[in-house]
């Protein structure tokens, strides 16, 4: 464990001398076509339209299921973890570790109950807001100072369906919407790994 966070500090020095900067993006979700149209799956959903995009094929490794691709001088490393969301900090550590990441280059993509259905909010840093998958890479990180993009669901359930209603479907009416937003949360990615966490900020949060 210490020398996991021996080099997690000693990361920024090897980013300088990298000629090619390196980002982890990381989908959250649950592995299995079970989940794979629930709202708590927008992070795989997201990760899926980034790589139709680019026309690239997940593979499974370790932990999660990964595909790569360089854009703009930089490489973008794309996973799910496959360890299932509340163990989602296990697939984060092990592949900011083995592909040296430093925390400032980590963007975790997420439901958020809080914001209306589609909104897109990027934040450097924040707490866990009771999401479990945030919560374990909060405990295994040791850190809540990591890039986060939260993708509103909406909270538009009953008191004590919360669960029903995160690890259910999308309405028909969401899915008229969900295309377009899944476009602009892929030009959220790559605008966070080239035009930095500030200027994608001001141009995506709210949009």
């Amino acid at each position: 464990m210490r020398a996991f966070f021996a080099r997690l500090l000693s990361r920024d020095k090897t980013e300088e001398k990298n000629p090619m900067k390196k980002l982890l993006i990381v989908g959250l979700g649950n592995p299995g076509p079970k989940y794979e149209n629930t709202r708590h799956n927008i992070g795989f959903k997201i990760l899926d339209e980034l790589a139709e995009q680019r026309e690239l094929t997940f593979t499974a490794e370790r932990y999660a299921d990964k595909a790569d691709f360089n854009f703009k001088g930089r490489k973008f490393i794309l996973i799910k973890p496959t360890t299932f969301m509340n163990l989602s900090g296990k697939a984060v550590r092990y592949w900011m570790d083995k592909e040296n990441i430093a925390v400032q280059n980590l963007l975790v993509i997420t439901d958020d109950l809080n914001l209306t259905f589609g909104t897109l909010r990027l934040k450097a840093k924040g707490s866990d807001g009771g999401h479990n998958g945030l919560k374990n890479i909060q405990e295994l990180l040791q850190t809540t100072t990591y890039p986060r993009f939260r993708f509103g669901i909406s909270d538009a359930f009953s008191k004590g369906s919360q669960i029903d209603y995160v690890l259910s479907e999308w309405s028909q009416e969401e899915q008229k919407i969900l295309k377009e937003r899944l476009e602009t949360s892929a030009e959220l990615i790559l605008s966070f790994g080239t035009a930095g966490i500030q200027n994608t900020m001001n141009n995506f949060n709210g949009k």
